[in-house]
């Protein structure tokens, strides 16, 4: 079993060095690093069909035909909202209802309302835009902004349907769909603790997002109006909130609300006409601004392919199931040890999902057999999938590069957010188990 986990600690310190001492390339440090530690670990003896080459470019496909319509047309979106001026509009909505002293918490409000119904990358996408904005025209420190959204859009992605896996889980652990409201009483004291009041920690911290993020202030007169700005830059929200209510459909069959490359595609249409032919744009100005987003987006791509790699050696090579299974034993309450095993995951492989539906397989039949609650096993778990994020995870990268952040500050802003709306989330599942 040492043979296995050693190499995984060694590969994550690896990747750190690479990146943050000797500053290579995030991409060309992950192949680096897959590649290393799938030589020093070996595939099974009954992994048929099973090579090295084939496990890196599975790894890459897989991360990168997931999330590439995804991230690119969210980026191009988010372009156009910025540069229409509808951005600044919603902006000034939000400044004006809000207040400058409590943007933060405003923010934190929307993160929470848009993370529901999209996947984590889609909302980020649309809210990196608006968050600028709001930073811009409120006067007020990036992070200090930007971290709270971002803490209750991973709390909806890690505790509520219909995200991947907290919907996956309910079938996995036997839970009751209908009781996953309690991932609200969950999420709720995380987001407070983890969100706006940590992030007053770290209202000094520098941040200097790439200009193409933001635009010139316009004149009033010349900015969308705020129905047609609200309406457009959420629209991918609109769309996949209204198909989850509509029809409800279990994970194997997704419809529209697992399909938000659809949606995103649908909503880069509409956005061309009302924020810019509608308003006397040519078509050819629209896209010009489309094309002038994909630059932006690239590295994130070509590190989110390179993040696929690594997870894909951790799985074909068994290592997920090796770290699960050496954690199972330990003398802990059933709860904490759920959580326990998905957070090792999760520091390991990079990936929620991956980590959360892995930690599941070992620990249904455990939890099972102490009576524990399903629907509480089901939030241990989702809590576990958030915890310590960092160098393997795209949303780490994602957060770094949005907001133009150092990766060191990076570490002590996202990865430290994340460790604690893990950890304060497992501590109100525990003290529902205690009163329920």
């Amino acid at each position: 079993m040492t043979e296995q986990i050693l190499p995984v600690v060694v590969a994550i310190a690896a990747l750190v060095a690479l990146v943050a001492v000797w500053r290579v390339p995030p991409f060309l440090a992950f192949l680096l690093v897959s590649i290393g530690a799938a030589a020093w670990i070996g595939f099974p003896a009954d992994a048929a069909g099973k090579s090295l080459p084939k496990t890196i470019q599975t790894g890459l496909g897989a991360v990168f035909g997931q999330l590439a319509i995804t991230l690119v047309a969210g980026a191009m979106l988010g372009r156009l909202v910025v540069v229409s001026g509808a951005a600044q509009r919603i902006a000034d909505v939000l400044v004006r209802l809000a207040g400058p002293g409590r943007l933060g918490w405003a923010m934190a409000a929307a993160g929470f309302i848009i993370g529901i119904p999209l996947f984590y990358g889609v909302a980020f996408m649309l809210l990196v835009p608006i968050l600028l904005a709001v930073v811009a025209r409120g006067r007020q420190p990036v992070i200090a902004v930007a971290l709270p959204a971002c803490a209750a859009m991973s709390l909806a992605h890690g505790l509520l349907p219909p995200h991947p896996a907290p919907t996956a889980l309910v079938e996995r652990f036997g839970a009751d769909m209908g009781r996953m409201l309690l991932g609200l009483v969950v999420a709720l004291p995380a987001l407070v603790v983890g969100g706006p009041l940590f992030a007053r920690c770290l209202r000094g911290m520098q941040a200097a997002p790439p200009a193409s993020q933001s635009a010139a202030l316009l004149r009033a007169e010349q900015l969308p109006g705020s129905a047609v700005s609200f309406l457009t830059a959420l629209l991918p929200v609109y769309l996949l909130a209204g198909a989850s209510v509509a029809a409800w459909r279990p994970p194997t069959d997704p419809g529209l609300a697992g399909a938000p490359d659809l949606v995103m595609l649908a909503a880069l249409l509409v956005a061309a006409v009302t924020l810019g032919i509608a308003r006397g744009w040519g078509l050819g100005r629209v896209m010009d601004t489309y094309t002038a987003a994909i630059p932006d987006v690239a590295p994130t791509l070509l590190v989110i392919a390179g993040s696929g790699a690594f997870r894909q050696v951790l799985v074909d090579t068994g290592v997920d199931g090796t770290l699960a299974t050496a954690l199972r034993d330990l003398p802990l309450d059933p709860l904490v040890l759920a959580w326990a095993v998905t957070a090792v995951l999760r520091v390991c492989v990079g990936s929620a999902t991956v980590a959360g539906l892995t930690a599941a397989g070992i620990v249904a039949p455990l939890v099972k057999q102490a009576g524990v609650d399903p629907d509480l096993a089901v939030l241990a778990v989702g809590a576990g999938t958030l915890f310590c994020s960092h160098v393997n995870d795209v949303a780490f990268w994602m957060f770094r590069d949005a907001f133009g952040v150092s990766l060191g500050d990076t570490l002590k802003s996202w990865t430290a957010m994340e460790s604690i709306v893990s950890v304060v989330a497992l501590v109100v599942v525990l003290v529902l188990d205690r009163l329920l």
